[in-house]
């Protein structure tokens, strides 16, 4: 790890401590090793600094608009992170390399498959793209999904703590005897969706409230550590 890396780890997790009451054990669930898709929901600033200094000394990278590197500063500190800049509204297949690049390196790839933040900490559909990183990479998934915290300029303003739960699932790989049709990738969507909202409150699982809508059809939970 570089001096950069450990001073900014060191003061995101200093920030983040002050800020909100952390649970974070569920994260044990997480391997130690191997490469790992790990798909988050996206509500607000907090679950990208929170998750990757939690999930020290384990190297995550992940995605980030690609408008971002315009400001010197904010791209230095995803440069710091590996980040990878993402071009928005087309399919990157330069921000697809790399993210396989990273994936087949070992570490774990950090991904929103809802692709913005949703601000109400309601789950919004999920876009594909998390299935082409997957196929390109063979790279098994674990959901783990955050909550707790989306009012958490709230708790700010009367000098409290907000809540920050996390919460980890079973880890899964997509079946890869199937013909990959764009309605095939829609279905292996949602049903990652649905694995990410198991985990969460009644009152954050969005568009994917409606569990028994969920299936397995092509997910594959024999994965070993």
């Amino acid at each position: 790890m570089t001096l950069s890396q450990r001073l900014a780890l060191g003061a995101l997790d200093l920030v983040s401590r002050t800020l909100c009451k952390i649970d974070s054990s569920e994260l044990d669930k997480i391997p130690r090793r191997g490469p790992l898709l790990m798909v988050s929901n996206h509500i607000n600033i907090l679950e990208v600094p929170i998750l990757r200094v939690r999930l020290h000394p384990r190297r995550v990278g992940g995605f980030a608009k690609s408008e971002a590197w315009q400001s010197w500063w904010l791209g230095r500190l995803y440069d710091i992170f590996e980040a990878i800049p993402l071009k928005r509204g087309q399919i990157d297949r330069d921000a697809l390399r790399q993210a396989v690049e990273l994936l087949e390196s070992g570490i774990i790839l950090g991904v929103s498959p809802e692709g913005t933040r949703s601000g109400d900490g309601k789950l919004q559909h999920g876009k594909s793209g998390v299935v082409i990183v997957a196929q390109m990479s063979g790279a098994p998934f674990i959901p783990a999904v955050c909550y707790g915290h989306t009012n958490y300029r709230d708790y700010w303003s009367r000098l409290r703590r907000a809540p920050f739960k996390i919460a980890v699932g079973a880890p899964f790989r997509l079946r890869t005897d199937v013909k990959m049709t764009r309605s095939v990738r829609k279905a292996m969507t949602d049903e990652i969706m649905y694995q990410m909202a198991a985990l969460l409150p009644p009152e954050n699982r969005g568009v994917y409230s409606d569990l028994s809508n969920a299936t397995t059809d092509y997910l594959d939970f024999d994965v070993q550590p």
